[in-house]
């Protein structure tokens, strides 16, 4: 993977990891709940759940790429037609909040790992997100397990951050979100339209 690609791609990543989720969410109410300290267990299940549908999604591409380079085109402008529906979804999406009424709470580490595996793993929208979003920036001449070690990495690494930060700052992000959440999430649905039309036309 060059270095422009890569930073259009931790652009991209950012951004996703920024936008309203299951596991986003999960970790703003850990927090609250738990502090951030106990809250990098759901983190971690988390990061490790996306790692492997990012796995998933790689070497499904791959096992395409091997039958026809025609299929990455396929799946280029297919990915990038899906990120610009998900860019609408999330402009239209009303604002998250926390709410920890009724919130069901974690007993100890293990059950907070697996609650963020889990969250991250059952979440169908994750593996479509990802299906479009990563064949954009696989190039085929190039080995598909350092792309994966490079973009599973670099995900990883962005949702623990992005998630540590949201814990950390649960109690006074909740209230920032309730109130300006509508044009953050315009914001980040507006940078998921934008790759999704400019990619597929990259060479």
């Amino acid at each position: 993977m060059s270095l422009d690609t890569w930073l259009i791609y931790l652009l991209a990543a950012t951004g996703l990891s920024l936008s309203p989720g299951p596991n986003g969410l999960l970790a703003l109410t850990h927090g609250a709940l738990h502090g951030h300290a106990k809250a990098m267990y759901t983190i971690g299940g988390g990061a490790l759940g996306f790692v492997l549908v990012i796995a998933l999604s790689m070497f499904g591409i791959g096992a395409l790429l091997q039958t026809s380079l025609l299929w990455l085109t396929v799946m280029k402008w297919l990915g990038g037609a899906y990120l610009v529906w998900l860019g609408l979804q999330v402009w239209r999406s009303p604002p998250i909040g926390l709410e920890l009424s009724g919130t069901p709470g974690a007993r100890g580490g293990a059950s907070m790992f697996r609650q963020g595996l889990l969250s991250a793993l059952t979440n169908p929208k994750a593996l479509l997100f990802f299906a479009a979003f990563l064949p954009q920036f696989i190039d085929p001449a190039r080995s598909l397990w350092l792309q994966f070690v490079v973009m599973a990495g670099t995900f990883a690494l962005i949702e623990i951050a992005t998630e540590l930060l949201i814990a950390r700052m649960a109690h006074r992000i909740s209230p920032w979100l309730r109130r300006v959440g509508r044009r953050f999430n315009q914001v980040c649905g507006g940078l998921f339209m934008a790759i999704g039309v400019a990619l597929p036309l990259r060479p």
